[in-house]
């Protein structure tokens, strides 16, 4: 059996009707990591799954476009092309196109309220924000301003703009805030998770909110997922403060 097996034409990795020339050059590419500076023949190999006479080809191909470069010690780095089609992306983004989708998904998901909170000097703005279909549900509306001191998205906004103190500490190691009750209001509860860009800034909070006699745990890591999903869709790491 070869070291580097090549997935099979059918492997869940090809898309659909796709081409698997295609979808093994896009996996080359998307092989390379934030930390990585360069990376060799069999490293690409192994962290595509590929045999490193596959690899090789792809290599030359992409190199041809730009998209690969070849540095002088022989390791292989994203070229000029992969930033240019990042350019483009970013001239073209639109921030709501992205976030709302998310939050309609991550409201029927869990039948709550899901916002999108940003920073606005020493307050959080309620930037985007689908309602439950529920009778009972607090009352912020896009456009809200809210304490920046006070509440999970509040929290979350601070702590992953580096605020001192062990509240904060806590928020960044378990990467999101919850509280059954809310410090901004008790009759209220919520789950905030971060969102970040591609250069690993902060962008902006997801949070779910609810009556807090329907808190649920079980929340958390959808919400975490829905964050990480925009994330994804901004760029960015989803672990960008993992050791």
């Amino acid at each position: 059996m070869p070291r580097y097996p090549v997935r099979p034409p059918d492997a869940a990795q090809i898309a659909q009707g796709g081409v698997t020339a295609v979808d093994r050059a896009l996996t080359l590419l998307t092989a390379f990591r934030d930390a990585d500076s360069g990376l060799t023949l069999s490293e690409l190999a192994e962290r595509a799954q590929l045999v490193p006479s596959t690899v090789l080809r792809l290599l030359a191909s992409l190199a041809h476009f730009g998209f690969v470069q070849k540095r002088g010690d022989g390791t292989y780095a994203l070229g000029s092309a992969a930033a240019q089609l990042y350019r483009v992306y970013v001239a073209s983004f639109n921030l709501q196109d992205a976030v709302l989708p998310v939050l309609q998904a991550l409201a029927a998901r869990t039948l709550e309220s899901a916002s999108f909170h940003v920073r606005q000097g020493d307050h959080r703005l309620v930037l985007y924000r689908v309602n439950s279909p529920m009778p009972l549900i607090d009352q912020s509306r896009a456009g809200d301003l809210l304490p920046l001191d006070r509440g999970t998205g509040g929290h979350v906004l601070l702590a992953f703009e580096g605020e001192p103190g062990a509240p904060y500490d806590e928020v960044r190691k378990a990467g999101y805030s919850a509280a059954a009750i809310s410090d901004r209001s008790p009759e209220l509860a919520g789950i905030s998770a971060p969102v970040f860009d591609a250069e690993k800034k902060l962008r902006g909070a997801v949070t779910l909110t609810m009556p807090a006699q329907r808190y649920g745990a079980q929340h958390i890591p959808v919400v975490r997922e829905a964050a990480d999903q925009l994330t994804r869709l901004l760029g960015g790491n989803t672990k960008p403060f993992a050791a």
